[in-house]
């Protein structure tokens, strides 16, 4: 196990960890959770156990199983959907870095040693996610890129695009800071993310100007089963419906952020592309895409700066 006196070779100390778990009715699921997340080679200071008012006997296998350990904060609370739950659990960090876990996923153990030595190492990032096994009903993985990616800041292609630089819950964590002003969302917003809160921590982080990293661990393992959302069919209507809902969830981070078109100039999508030491060619032609939206005049400029991307992708893809 880690040493937690142990300082990293920056000199500052090594990054803590809280681990906030969220269930909802998943009795069958959430010990192995919990366990999983205190097994971890590099142990969590916390670990924060949020009961979303669950009616499946959960609270009580939990007092049972985690009540007298010291190591978890157990909230049992009633109903109010999982970003309410996600809230109530960053009002008890009290560490450097918040990963999130849904109940019904789990983590091999060396997950938090492989977000560790990146978050010790790099000051400058604040939000990493990571690659997705799935296990149960089906198999199979879910991954961003074949490779980690330095994706530096993401807010213009976020804002206009709508792109997703992120993971599912259970593969996100960020700095504690960057938790609490993603999650500081008005009461109104628990009815629209009752489930599938995610969409605040991906969008949230990415428009409020977080960096991000993708880190592909191989340790995150997602439970395909009947009950989870992306085992089910979705309807056109429920896909529109979605839509307009992560419009209006992007559109408050944006007036939070003081950010609207006039910050997504021909200029400030080719500089945020620059922070992006390596990009991939999916992630250069999207900030081609975007020079090519921006009103300019005369058009050439318009052209030499989506060509300017375009090198430069190219280059990196080659290197």
């Amino acid at each position: 196990m880690t040493n937690p006196d142990e300082k990293p070779a920056t000199g500052r100390p090594p990054t803590t960890f809280a681990v906030i778990v969220t269930s909802y009715n998943y009795r069958a699921f959430v010990a192995e959770a919990v366990e999983k997340a205190l097994a971890q080679t590099r142990a969590p200071i916390q670990v924060i156990v949020v009961d979303d008012g669950s009616t499946d006997g959960s609270d009580e296998l939990l007092r049972q199983r985690f009540g007298a350990d010291p190591r978890v904060t157990l909230v049992c609370a009633p109903n109010g959907g999982q970003l309410h739950a996600f809230q109530r659990g960053i009002a008890l960090l009290d560490a450097d870095v918040a990963c999130f876990l849904d109940s019904d996923d789990c983590w091999e153990p060396d997950y938090l040693a492989r977000l560790g030595a990146l978050y010790d190492a790099r000051a400058d990032v604040d939000f990493v996610f990571s690659d997705m096994q799935y296990f149960d009903q089906r198999e199979g993985d879910l991954s961003f890129h074949a490779r980690e990616l330095d994706l530096g800041y993401t807010a213009i292609s976020t804002y206009v695009l709508t792109c997703w630089y992120g993971a599912p819950t259970s593969a996100v964590s960020m700095r504690a800071g960057w938790a609490r002003r993603v999650l500081d969302l008005p009461e109104a917003f628990r009815a629209d993310w009752r489930t599938s809160p995610d969409n605040c921590l991906v969008y949230g982080a990415s428009v409020l100007g977080a960096r991000k990293y993708y880190l592909p661990t191989g340790c995150v393992r997602y439970r395909m089963h009947g009950n989870n959302a992306w085992a089910s069919n979705r309807s056109a209507e429920q896909g529109y419906l979605n839509l307009i809902r992560t419009r209006r969830l992007i559109g408050h981070y944006a007036h939070v952020a003081g950010f609207d078109d006039t910050a997504c100039d021909i200029k400030a999508c080719k500089y945020e592309y620059r922070t992006k030491p390596r990009p991939p060619w999916f992630e250069t032609t999207r900030y081609a895409r975007l020079v090519m939206m921006r009103r300019v005049w005369p058009l050439w400029r318009k052209w030499e700066f989506a060509l300017s991307v375009l090198a430069r992708g190219w280059k990196s893809r080659r290197a």
